[in-house]
């Protein structure tokens, strides 16, 4: 009789306590953002990571919506070590300042396989020699244009120099005018936010007036050409783009071409799928080009994107780095890419005929893509915010027309050096 209550107790402890039969279930949570069907994406993906590898749950926690709230948030968690994210999705500008949070994933094999993505992507992940983010996917500034009104107006081609669109912008806007007085030439951001930084630095780089900060961290932005880049931005103002200009951001603008009010629209390339909704007025009236440049310089655009990195504070790091490798392999870039149109960073899948069929735009502007230009994070890490603060502001009294070009990036050249220390060299 003890015997049958013991064998009843062992039984009873095995049906009651299955830990006892398996090992105990590693639980991994990552952050990740929530713009379209991101989130359900990224569950997707964790669901075939489970599959794959028995005794993981992935838990896949929704980061705030805006990229500045996202960067307090995440920066909350990694100031006070929290393990609570093992994985955090981080903006191609935050590598610098996240960097002494994040663990070198090229220590857990991403060493092997950062070739297949963009060398830009790359280069702005690697802080100190250090890999501390994986691209996830990218974004770069691009020009909307009407194929309506360029083929009614009599020009064949989009612009390839600034010059080309001013000319266009002036002869489709006269035109326009006389059957709708809102119609502007072009379109773009100028308000005093990290979108003019971007704006700024594509002007700036198109016409050979450098990166604003170069690669070695040197301020180079009062040059010569960098003053004609600014100068001929803030003459749009009024002429081809709306006096509201310093007041538009990417919804503001993107909402004045679809409703048929713009000739040209700088902006990302998410407008494309929205843009190309039935009810909207330019669906299947527009298309994409890389961005003018000046006669001295080439096509430039503001390098986007978001990234996926481990956080150093991680209860399973190596875990969390294969999870991390896993989400920004070519088979989930290209599921992200076919059912939510996320731009890939690795380079072969701009020949995958599935992800061309569901992007066409995608091969047209691989090279956008590929050579797009960073902003000056790495160079200034946790100082970005500031620095680009400073970019924006400065730029923004241009445009305004409170000061002049020259004397903005005068300003702007100041503002930097007291910030950072760095020693300026123009640009010869």
């Amino acid at each position: 009789m003890k015997k049958t209550i013991f064998l009843v107790f062992i039984l009873m402890i095995f049906v009651f306590n299955p830990l006892v039969l398996a090992e105990e279930e590693v639980e991994i949570t990552m952050a990740v953002g929530t713009v379209g069907i991101e989130q359900e994406l990224a569950q997707r993906a964790a669901e075939i990571f489970e599959e794959e590898n028995p005794g993981v749950k992935v838990n896949i926690q929704a980061a705030p919506e805006t990229s500045d709230e996202r960067r307090s948030v995440f920066l909350q968690h990694l100031d006070r070590e929290s393990p609570d994210i093992d994985v955090y999705q981080i903006d191609v500008i935050w590598p610098g300042e996240f960097s002494h949070f994040l663990v070198d994933l090229n220590e857990y094999g991403a060493d092997d396989i950062a070739d297949q993505h963009f060398d830009a992507m790359i280069e702005n992940n690697t802080i100190d020699g250090k890999l501390v983010a994986i691209p996830w996917f990218t974004d770069a500034g691009l020009l909307y244009y009407r194929t309506d009104l360029l083929e009614e107006y009599g020009f064949s081609a989009p612009p390839e120099t600034w010059d080309e669109l001013e000319e266009m912008a002036e002869v489709i806007q006269a035109g326009e005018r006389e059957d709708n007085p809102d119609f502007w030439g072009y379109v773009w951001q100028g308000y005093d936010y990290e979108g003019l930084t971007c704006n700024a630095l594509e002007w700036i780089h198109s016409h050979a007036g450098g990166r604003i900060i170069n690669e070695d961290g040197e301020i180079t932005v009062n040059n010569e050409q960098a003053i004609k880049a600014v100068s001929r931005a803030a003459d749009w103002i009024g002429e081809i783009s709306p006096p509201e200009t310093t007041g538009l951001v990417e919804e503001s603008s993107r909402v004045i071409f679809e409703a048929g009010n713009a000739a040209f629209l700088r902006n990302w390339p998410y407008v494309y799928a929205l843009a190309s909704e039935e009810e909207k007025a330019v669906a299947g009236k527009f298309d994409l080009a890389p961005l003018p440049a000046s006669d001295e310089g080439e096509s430039s655009a503001a390098l986007g994107g978001w990234n996926l990195a481990v956080s150093r504070f991680s209860e399973n790091k190596e875990l969390a780095a294969e999870l991390a490798l896993f989400m920004a392999s070519p088979r989930i870039q290209k599921m992200r890419a076919v059912e939510g149109a996320f731009n890939p960073t690795i380079e072969e899948l701009y020949e995958d005929e599935e992800v061309l069929a569901a992007n066409p735009f995608f091969e047209d502007l691989y090279e956008v893509f590929e050579n797009a230009v960073p902003r000056p994070s790495s160079q200034t890490g946790e100082l970005y915010n500031e620095v680009s603060s400073f970019i924006s502001e400065n730029i923004y009294l241009a445009l305004n027309g409170d000061i002049g070009a020259r004397t903005s990036l005068e300003y702007l050249e100041i503002d930097l050096e007291d910030l950072l220390g760095f020693e300026t060299r123009a640009i010869e």
